[in-house]
């Protein structure tokens, strides 16, 4: 008995193993950055033989792109051990956790799917030859590869992420526009030059590159004439836009946002001839009696060496690399791509560049932290929302600055409050209008309902509450004193002047409502470009420690980010990003068209 018992065990388990699937097509869906990522897994023959993602609300350039590299990992691997994509992990678990149950639908054997890959076969050796090499595929890359190939040079661009779009994909989304046709065409004709530098001068305490920003001011204008030209669309709905740190009107947003302005410079890109290698890292630049002729990379199973007449450091910055950070920045939330690591800040330093105001990144207060040390962004549902009815408060439930103010002034008052976060108060019509901006920059509705239903729990807070008092006890702020600080500025709206803190009257559109419910929602610091930038001449071409050009060496974007001070302005990332990279490349052209 005994014997046939344990040979009817080990038949059932043989069975149980060599279980064939039912061909067929197996549907299931996981939770992406930005909604569902449906996934279908066709099985044939007991294997799986398509994997398709279908339509979602994934990031345009990055999820979007990310989602069907990793089916097509799973599916050429037959394996779920596979490296998602960097830079979209949530998107890449999405594809995986939706891939698993479907297959688990189909009756396949998990334990076949959770083995590793086959280990990869050896680097292969390559060698390019280019006129000009861009190294770093975000904003500044891609418009350095766009003008140059117009020039009728030969392109090549090497990108470390598996997609192009790099800061500029996840960027607040607007653009200054000073001295440029579309700012007189929108009736802003007072603006120079001078008042430019004068505004980045004190938003930067006199820290900017002087030389280098009056290069900016100069070419600003003609370089957002041109990107209109190629087709870029700024919103000019409302007119040209004033902040706090401008005297003058001198900003426009994106059409789009920078996700749909990183799509315009991808499709822009693939008009060009530009030779395009993502995946593939730039590791040290070749240095040969004292210029720059290319650069040893990695990507793709493949070893490169490229060689260039002129080669583009458009890198970006160095905001996910812990160990370049200095003081208050190691602990202050990151909210920016993670391929910002200095790759090029070191390759630079190697070759002997000059660096300046390393210590230094631009820090804004309205930060939500999504998981430890890791931000995203309230910006756009901020400026939205403090347009209408909305204040901050500090964790004693009292106004301590105007909301409406420089982002320098409140970050000032926000590391000074309690715990270095403030919060901000909305009644429910305002949150509606907060909730729908927060889209822009990358807060998915389902994060959000998430987030309520904790109700002040955990991380990042979203409280609310019928009343004011019970949304402050939620949030875990002094009722009373929010009660009457909403009273207070209540008055402050009716009677147009704000007693405390200047709040203008145009930025106090509306009282905050006297029925709920109630919304309180943290502001926290955050950060993601930094200023640390090489030294550079005029032509944007890199010095070195004693203010010599180096050969062949040009960079734009945030590694060249000396314009800006300590602190950049509103929107003035963006428009340096394409002014330099539109300048670098003009330069790098005119050099590699007289390099023998």
């Amino acid at each position: 008995m005994q014997k046939k018992s344990l040979l009817a065990t080990v038949i059932a388990s043989v069975f149980s193993i060599v279980a064939f699937a039912a061909d067929g097509v197996y549907t299931a869906t996981a939770q992406g950055q930005s909604g569902p990522v449906p996934v279908s897994v066709t099985v044939k023959d007991n294997k799986v033989t398509r994997i398709e993602v279908g339509p979602n609300k994934e990031t345009v350039g990055i999820g979007a792109v990310a989602g069907p590299k990793v089916a097509q990992r799973i599916l050429d691997a037959q394996s779920l051990a596979v490296d998602g994509v960097s830079g979209a992990t949530v998107t890449s678990n999405a594809v995986k956790k939706a891939t698993r149950e479907a297959i688990t639908q189909a009756g396949l054997n998990l334990k076949d799917w959770d083995k590793k890959p086959t280990q990869k076969a050896a680097l292969k050796e390559k060698t390019i030859t280019t006129d000009v090499l861009i190294l770093g595929g975000g904003g500044a890359g891609m418009i350095s590869a766009i003008n140059a190939s117009d020039q009728g040079v030969k392109v090549t661009l090497l990108e470390k992420m598996e997609f192009l779009g790099g800061a500029s994909s996840i960027c607040a989304g607007g653009m200054l526009i000073e001295g440029s046709k579309l700012q007189k065409d929108l009736g802003v004709k007072d603006d120079t030059p001078e008042k430019f530098v004068e505004d980045m001068l004190r938003n930067g305490q006199n820290l900017n590159n002087k030389q280098i920003l009056n290069v900016y001011a100069k070419n600003v204008g003609p370089t957002v004439d041109w990107l209109v030209g190629k087709g870029i669309q700024l919103r000019t709905e409302g007119g040209v836009q004033k902040r706090a740190e401008f005297k003058t009107p001198r900003l426009l947003l994106l059409k789009g946002g920078c996700p749909g302005y990183a799509q315009s410079l991808r499709d822009l890109v693939a008009k060009t001839d530009t030779q395009v290698l993502l995946g593939t890292q730039a590791k040290e630049l070749i240095v040969e009696n004292g210029a720059v002729t290319g650069v040893k990379a990695q990507g793709n199973g493949t070893l490169y060496t490229v060689k260039a007449k002129s080669v583009i450091l458009a890198t970006g910055g160095y905001g996910a690399n812990r160990d370049m950070l200095t003081g208050n920045l190691k602990t202050t939330l990151y909210y920016g791509p993670v391929s910002s690591t200095g790759d090029g800040h070191k390759m630079a330093m190697k070759a002997g560049a000059g660096m300046q105001l390393m210590p230094y990144a631009k820090i804004y207060y309205n930060g939500l932290e999504v998981a430890p040390g890791v931000a995203k962004s309230t910006l756009t549902g901020n400026a939205n929302a403090l347009s209408l009815g909305a204040i901050m408060v500090n964790k004693s439930g009292k106004r301590v600055v105007d909301e409406k103010g420089t982002g320098r002034s409140i970050v000032t008052v926000q590391s000074k409050s309690e715990g270095n976060q403030l919060y901000l108060v909305m009644d429910e019509p305002t949150f509606k209008i907060f909730r729908d901006g927060i889209k822009n920059n990358g807060v998915s509705p389902a994060e959000v309902d998430a987030w309520l239903a904790k109700n002040g729990k955990g991380t990042p807070l979203f409280a609310h509450g019928k009343t004011l008092a019970e949304a402050a006890k939620n949030a875990g702020l002094n009722a009373d004193n929010l009660v009457a600080t909403v009273k207070r500025y209540n008055g402050f709206v009716k009677s147009g002047k704000d007693e405390d803190f200047g709040r203008k009257p145009e930025n106090m559109k509306a009282a905050i409502s006297d029925q709920g419910p109630y919304y309180i929602v943290e502001q926290k610091p955050r950060f993601a470009t930094t200023m640390g930038s090489v030294q550079l001449s005029e032509s944007l071409q890199v010095l070195d420690k004693n203010g010599k050009p180096i050969g062949n060496l040009y960079a734009a974007g945030e590694i060249a980010n000396c314009v800006h001070g300590d602190d950049s302005a509103p929107a003035a990332n963006v428009a340096w990003v394409a002014t330099s990279a539109k300048l670098a490349s003009d330069s790098a052209v005119k050099n590699a068209k007289k390099t023998k």
